[in-house]
């Protein structure tokens, strides 16, 4: 086993002295000479045309700078993928907070106080707000005109509210049933649910003196929002330059357009920059929250336990709009059922154009609907023929040389492995007392491909500089490239500076996303860094005299095996151009890596069977790994996951009254808090497998995915009850204790 220096040890965040101090510039703190604050006026209607807009005396208001209508920005269209939605309403609106209209004002109070004065006249149009009633051949069409939209994995022949269809899997599934000794059947329904991040979305643009078009935003792909603004604003794309943030939470929602394109218009109107910062009332009523979803799962198995076929039928609402979806689609939904070993299987995604609130990515999209919907079946499935669940698994849990279900072959599984652990650490067959069970439910998921850049610096007064084009989202990504850094110029990674590059720096970036950082990033930033260190040594061996070979770069200095003489890195990079030593790199990850990583869980709580209580008591989750770079970030994306499944399962719902969001707060909208957590227990299961120059593996997603099966699987097994819908709160509990049907 090799020993590391400074990877694999903890390390000071990079970036939490400047969060903690206030030094750090979010999008909202970014003030520039002449800024207007811009405000939207949102549609109280779930569908509806506009008869009639008068912003007159909105105009007028003294302080207010700009008013633009959908008139003003008539047929352009914006979306990170999907190009299908108007940067204002165009004579008709198809959701409940849509915006109609925008003000730029002096100060966001005269700006919310103009939105007041425009008056606007709708005609109410009837809603489809389920999806099956969207899905019909009858229905109205919600998108008339999407064959001239853009972006479409699959352009579509007809207009259709039905804009994704895909099916995946592996064998016959007809045959794999006509096998079977028995079929379930069961449907599975989840929750809209939102990002809850702490920063709301803001952005600042400014078209400046030299016509280039300057952008701060809350966002994680800042290359993909530039490409994005180039292709709704139909400008070049090397006009528009992102310019760092921090960004104050993400959770997989910021990677898309939301303000930006009308904060272009505003300051190509007036001349000035112009701010937009969302509140909570917007973010909650007019974000892009998770799909909800409707799940068809059925499967059949021998009388011995051993699976024959499983069919998997996901309808998703996507709401108004796709383009708030970066891929257009549900990406994760393919990455489900990789650790069950399954002959026949087949799976089908439909996406679904309704009058809901847009829709868009949340840490594992739609990964987490299509876990809970199989995780739990499942557990019914064994449950059903008199087995164990944890017989039943170890059964038909995913072996070396296995194709999964989705027809993917990997190399050194481990899935035995950590579903072992997790039942050991777990103390998954001690005895319970009444009304106390416990569950288990698994997960597997690869890390993603993308393309990133990276710089190292030398500089002449002996410091460190890393340069990479990610904007650093709150999962520890500067603290993990500067420790590789470190650990190849042999520094503690407090001893590197990490610095963002804007979007000019680079030809291209990524962004944070799909568990692809630690894949793609890690060779970029090892591989700058090694090139910094052969310049170092080359400039060394002409000074010092002797071969390369002979000569050891690391702590600040570069020395002289033989001879022990030493230069300090200061005087090497003060003698080169610039007085400064750089070294670059590229790292493009195409494809599925050669390992995955597996995910095992055990949740255990209580059910008060009076009041329909869960109570959580404990949980275990047990991970296969590969080098772990950074320990205390590793067991924070754990915990911060497990938390998140915690407040998918049991309380996270934004509610919805006629297609209109009415948990439009943090009081209304509850996440788990301190009294909410239970005892985690954590282990780790080493695999030996990985990507990059230490094998690593990500875990950015993984840690949520299982969590809301365990929890509804430790359920079944307190009190008997399947519960099939998320969240399961005490109310949802009670009544189905009771025999009454949820509302």
């Amino acid at each position: 086993m090799t020993t590391y220096r400074v990877i694999g040890k903890p390390a000071a965040r990079a970036d939490g002295r400047a969060k903690t101090t206030g030094a750090a510039t979010y999008a909202a703190d970014v003030h520039l000479p002449g800024l207007l604050w811009a405000k939207a006026l949102r549609s109280p209607y779930v569908h509806a045309k506009i008869l009639r807009m008068d912003t007159s005396r909105a105009e007028t208001l003294p302080g207010v700078n700009a008013v633009m209508t959908g008139t003003d920005v008539t047929g352009y269209l914006q979306g990170r993928q999907v190009r299908d939605m108007p940067l204002l309403a165009q004579g008709l609106v198809r959701f409940a907070g849509e915006k109609v209209a925008v003000v730029a004002a002096e100060d966001q109070d005269i700006a919310e106080a103009a939105l007041d004065l425009i008056e606007v006249e709708y005609q109410v149009l009837p809603s489809l707000l389920d999806t099956s009633d969207a899905m019909r051949d009858d229905s109205t069409v919600l998108h008339p005109d999407m064959l001239s939209y853009e972006g479409y994995f699959r352009p579509p022949t007809s207009p259709s509210n039905v804009f994704f269809r895909r099916e995946y899997g592996l064998g016959d599934v007809d045959l794999g049933f006509s096998e079977a000794d028995q079929v379930f059947e069961e449907i599975y329904t989840t929750q809209r649910m939102h990002q809850a991040f702490l920063e709301p979305r803001a952005c600042v643009v400014w078209v400046d003196e030299s016509d280039r078009v300057q952008v701060w935003a809350s966002t994680k792909a800042p290359h993909l929002l530039k490409q994005s603004m180039a292709a709704a604003l139909e400008i070049a794309p090397e006009r528009i330059r992102v310019n760092p943030t921090f960004i104050g939470g993400d959770f997989g929602a910021k990677a898309v357009p939301m303000d930006e394109c009308l904060c272009y218009f505003l300051s190509l109107k007036t001349g000035r920059p112009v701010k937009m910062v969302m509140n909570y009332i917007e973010e909650f009523g007019a974000g892009n929250p998770r799909h909800d979803s409707v799940i068809r799962v059925r499967t059949g198995v021998k009388r011995d336990g051993t699976l024959t076929a499983h069919q998997q039928d996901m309808v998703f609402n996507t709401g108004a709009y796709a383009g708030l979806m970066p891929l257009g689609f549900l990406a994760g939904v393919e990455r489900i059922a990789g650790n069950w070993r399954i002959p026949h299987a087949r799976f089908s995604v439909s996406q679904v154009y309704t009058n809901h609130v847009p829709a868009g990515y949340m840490r594992g999209p739609g990964e987490a609907q299509g876990s809970f919907a199989i995780e739990s079946h499942m557990d019914e499935v064994a449950r059903q023929i008199n087995m164990d669940p944890l017989e039943f698994r170890l059964k038909n849990t995913v072996r070396e040389g296995d194709v999964s279900p989705l027809n993917e072959h990997f190399t050194g599984i481990k899935a035995l492995e950590t579903l072992h652990a997790a039942v050991e650490a777990s103390g998954y067959s001690d005895p319970k007392p009444p009304n106390v069970g416990r569950g288990i439910a698994m997960g597997s998921r690869p890390g993603g491909a993308g393309e990133t850049h990276a710089a190292v610096s030398i500089r002449d007064d002996g410091t460190v500089l890393l340069q990479t084009p990610i904007f650093e989202q709150g999962s520890g990504t500067y603290t993990m490239l500067a420790q590789v850094v470190g650990e190849v110029l042999g520094i503690a990674a407090e001893e590197v500076t990490v610095e963002p590059w804007d979007t000019d720096a680079v030809p291209f970036d990524s962004g944070v996303a799909g568990s692809r950082t630690t894949r793609m990033a890690v060779p970029a930033a090892y591989d700058a860094a090694l090139d910094a260190q052969a310049q170092l040594i080359q400039i060394a061996a002409q000074r010092l005299g002797g071969s390369p070979e002979n000569l050891q770069c690391e702590a600040g200095v570069v020395r002289q095996m033989l001879s022990g003489a030493e230069t300090p890195w200061s005087d090497l990079a003060a003698a080169s151009p610039g007085g400064t030593v750089m070294g670059r790199a590229e790292s493009k990850q195409v494809g599925q890596p050669e390992a995955t990583a597996f995910v095992a869980q055990v949740a255990e709580v209580s059910v008060d069977l009076e009041t329909g209580e869960v109570k959580l008591l404990k949980f275990t989750s047990a991970h296969d790994v590969g080098t772990v770079l950074n320990p205390v970030g590793h067991l924070g994306q754990i915990a911060g996951g497990v938390i998140m499944g915690m407040g998918y399962a049991t309380m996270e719902e934004l509610q919805i009254e006629d297609g209109r969001v009415t948990s439009l707060t943090f009081g209304d909208v509850k996440i788990p808090n301190i009294r909410d957590i239970p005892q985690l227990v954590t282990r780790l299961v080493d695999s030996g497998q990985g990507t990059g120059p230490y094998r690593a593996k990500s875990i950015g997603e993984s840690p949520v995915l299982p969590v809301a099966p365990a929890i509804a699987n430790a359920i079944r097994d307190a009190v008997g009850v399947r519960m099939r819908s998320l969240p399961i709160t005490a109310e949802r509990m009670y009544r189905v204790l009771k025999g009454q049907p949820i509302k």
